[in-house]
């Protein structure tokens, strides 16, 4: 149950910190060029993040850096393919489409990233759906419609579009990270913030923006480094304990969060969608923390590389000394088990059902 708590949590704070990020882009940037507010963002999450694996990484002991996780070869191309999708192509369509389409709708357009994530991770990964959880997921989303819902708006037809091809694009590569997720979150998200940012700043300047003053820089890349770095590291380490459409659900609540800090920064009397938003994605979380799935399952052999304590599905020897009494890291190899508890489509429970 703790482990349940934690993994939601993470994820919910993976939220918070990407929803608060939008209004404070809005005091801080002003009138920017959208390429050059997601490259400064962008590089600012890979910069800081860059910096903290160099802190974190002189403070371990020369065993522990021998066995830490690396990407292989074999998951480059997953990580390349999240990075194009996520960071490059998924800014383009959506800077291109809110060029041509009015703000209310653009919000509202943005709530799909939810529920295409969660389909392709339901249709294309196979991942376990039951109802009470797709019935959390809706109630999230209509949330998020409530939300961002201005009657009377009407959409402009390109630019909507180009705006659905930019949440596709997002909900492709938070599939994809799942591929990948085992791996150090924080070197997945600081790589993909260096590239997706270098990539966004040289397409700003091409098309002739400047860089504004050295306390703005600073501002956005210390916005960037909470609101897309150190949320994408919290983002990984729940797809990696919930899998990726209930961590994809839990990360639509983030216009709320966005929408409760701009309420404290301009002060306003909430309007009632607020209120009606609020409950229906509290009740879109309820649902899928009281699920239960549980069922006799086997687990098939396994090999690969993660942060791990010993529990009945980490039983294994090992070729340095562990007193077993922390967390490791380190390659090892899962035998087949077949058993029956409840657990969540996590990394070691991708079975068929």
């Amino acid at each position: 149950m703790n482990t349940r708590f934690s993994a939601v949590g993470t994820a919910l704070l993976a939220a918070a910190l990407f929803g608060a990020a939008t209004p404070l882009a809005k005091t801080l940037l002003g009138s920017l060029s959208p390429f050059l507010v997601a490259g400064l963002f962008y590089l600012g999450s890979g910069i800081g993040l860059g910096c903290a694996i160099l802190v974190q990484r002189t403070r371990r002991t020369k065993s522990e850096r021998t066995h830490e996780s690396r990407i292989q070869a074999a998951e480059v191309p997953w990580l390349l393919a999240a990075i194009a999708a996520g960071g490059i192509a998924g800014p383009a369509f959506l800077m291109f489409g809110l060029s041509s389409t009015p703000a209310a709708t653009s919000s509202l357009l943005l709530n799909l990233e939810g529920v295409l994530t969660a389909a392709i991770a339901w249709v294309v990964f196979r991942e376990n759906v039951d109802l009470q959880v797709f019935l959390g997921m809706m109630a999230i989303v209509a949330g998020g419609v409530l939300l961002s819902w201005h009657p009377g708006v009407t959409s402009a037809p390109i630019g909507a579009l180009l705006i659905v091809c930019a949440c596709l694009c997002w909900a492709i590569d938070n599939n994809l990270t799942r591929k990948i997720s085992t791996n150090d979150a924080m070197v997945i998200a600081c790589l993909k913030g260096l590239v997706a940012g270098s990539v966004n700043l040289t397409i700003a300047l091409i098309l002739g923006a400047h860089l504004p003053s050295a306390a703005t820089v600073a501002a956005a890349m210390a916005t960037g480094f909470a609101g897309y770095g150190v949320s994408l590291v919290l983002f990984v380490v729940a797809l990696r304990n919930l899998g990726t459409a209930r961590t994809g659900a839990y990360f639509s609540v983030a216009p709320l969060f966005g929408v409760a800090l701009s309420l404290m920064i301009w002060p306003d009397a909430p309007s009632v969608f607020f209120w009606l938003a609020s409950v229906l994605m509290a009740l879109g979380v309820w649902l899928h923390i009281r699920e239960r799935h549980e069922h006799p399952h086997t687990h098939r052999p396994l090999a690969h590389n993660h942060r791990h304590r010993h529990d009945e599905h980490h039983q294994h020897e090992h070729s340095f000394a562990y007193s077993g009494d922390k967390p490791h890291t380190h390659a090892h190899v899962h035998l087949p088990i077949t058993h029956s508890h409840a657990h969540f489509p996590d990394i070691h429970h991708r079975h068929t059902h």
